[in-house]
């Protein structure tokens, strides 16, 4: 069993930083997250090209280390160009509003237990609050605002569909994924992320809440705008969806960066909440690998497993359409979402309170199988498909019985001879 360590982190350990150590700590996030866009855009392609039989980047720097590079400095030094009818000011504002809010958001990730930072007992994260994971949806929230005035600003039909999709997806996936939060608040009885990761010292919550992290995990691809949810940048109906106006430039790589750091903080939020943040793994209970520098390594190989799952859903699902991406998030993950949470509660406040285990798994048989009736009996998506279905198979029964007999048309007629009224003239054999 694996107990809270005196070198866990918590609340009362932040804000008593020097200024300087603060400086320090943010720097170190700042190139920890923009060498993560540099790599993590050449693991991408790397990745991607091997799961097709590809190579992938291969020709800048060894194994293709420097194509992002390359590119980086191939947009920054490209001509920046603005369309004649832009606003200009919100035109470039956007880029800024969608990058500013991920690198916030990154800051209450922690990395760490408490390390000697040049002599000074310091917590592996730059800052930690009493609603730390609130502040990450708000920070998501914000971002949106960045896709809606990229594409409001572009003047152009095609932009400002796209932007209209983000704010309605971003808004429908919000909501769930707050919901998907609440049961891990129940269990840690806090919403800091640095005692969240310490509540986990005996077993992560993806084990005690599966259904929390499944829902999270379908809601972290329609927050990040990743496939199969990328509906934003749709390009067989929108061209480019919200950054259609923005040429291959400065203000393009700004945006690349956005949609990366949000997928990097999706992914530090998940290895936080439910996989136990920068604790080892649950058999290893030695005390050396949860103290001092070696937590980083297992936060690190979290962060870098949880990207690739990432990437491997993009490279086997297709996107799906606008409205199976709405009926998702509003008639399935908001009503599963609200059940669960109410199942979390009830079950561990007889199990906590009460002592009764037995009476804890019954109320929560009984509202799994309340709560699926009640899906079944209001379930209106397949309704529709068994009406929409049975119409199809009656439209081809009533096709199939109003085919024609043998003799009327299209088979053309058995008396030859007689046909349109011409009648053949039997040819004697042996005659040219």
């Amino acid at each position: 069993m694996i107990h809270v360590l005196a070198a866990d982190p918590t609340l009362a350990n932040f804000g008593k930083d020097p200024l300087w150590i603060t400086i320090i700590k943010a720097v170190m996030l700042f190139v920890f997250l923009m060498l993560g866009v540099l790599f993590g855009v050449w693991f991408e392609r790397k990745l991607i090209s091997r799961m097709q039989n590809r190579y992938g980047p291969n020709r800048a720097g060894k194994f293709g280390l420097l194509q992002s590079v390359a590119d980086g400095l191939k947009m920054g030094l490209k001509e920046d160009l603005f369309p004649r009818t832009v606003d200009k000011v919100l035109y470039l504002m956007a880029p800024v509003i969608m990058v500013v809010p991920a690198f916030l958001a990154f800051s209450i990730v922690p990395f760490g237990p408490m390390v000697n930072l040049f002599g000074h007992e310091t917590p592996l994260q730059l800052v930690d609050l009493p609603v730390a994971v609130l502040f990450v949806l708000a920070m998501g929230a914000v971002s949106v605002y960045g896709v809606v005035l990229a594409g409001w600003s572009s003047r152009s039909p095609y932009a400002l569909l796209g932007g209209l999709r983000s704010a309605a997806q971003v808004v429908s996936y919000e909501i769930a994924m707050g919901l998907s939060f609440v049961a891990v608040f129940i269990f840690a009885g806090t919403l800091s992320t640095s005692e969240i990761v310490g509540a986990q010292a005996e077993t992560w919550f993806v084990v005690l809440l599966a259904p929390s992290f499944v829902i999270y995990a379908i809601c972290m691809f329609g927050e990040a705008a990743r496939i199969p949810f990328d509906l934003p940048e749709g390009e067989g109906e929108l061209v480019g969806g919200f950054q259609t106006e923005y040429s291959s430039s400065l203000k393009f790589a700004l945006i690349m960066m956005g949609e990366y750091l949000h997928t990097f903080t999706a992914s530090g939020i998940a290895v936080t909440l439910f996989f136990g943040g920068w604790r080892a793994p649950l058999p290893m209970s030695w005390e050396w690998a949860h103290t001092g520098w070696v937590p980083v390594l297992w936060f690190f190989i979290k962060f870098v497993l949880t990207f690739c799952f990432i990437i491997w859903v993009r490279a086997s699902l297709p996107r799906v359409r606008y409205d199976q991406l709405m009926s998702l998030g509003w008639k399935v993950l908001i009503p599963v979402n609200l059940g669960w949470i109410l199942l979390v509660a009830a079950v561990r406040n007889v199990v906590i309170n009460e002592g009764n285990r037995m009476l804890g798994v019954a109320l929560g048989v009984v509202i799994v199988v309340g709560a699926l009736a009640v899906w079944m009996r209001f379930d209106t998506v397949n309704q529709r498909r068994k009406e929409a279905r049975k119409a199809q198979v009656e439209a081809e029964f009533e096709e199939l019985s109003n085919e024609p007999e043998a003799g009327g048309f299209p088979v053309p007629p058995l008396d030859l001879p007689h046909y349109h009224g011409v009648q053949h003239k039997e040819i004697p054999s042996g005659t040219n």
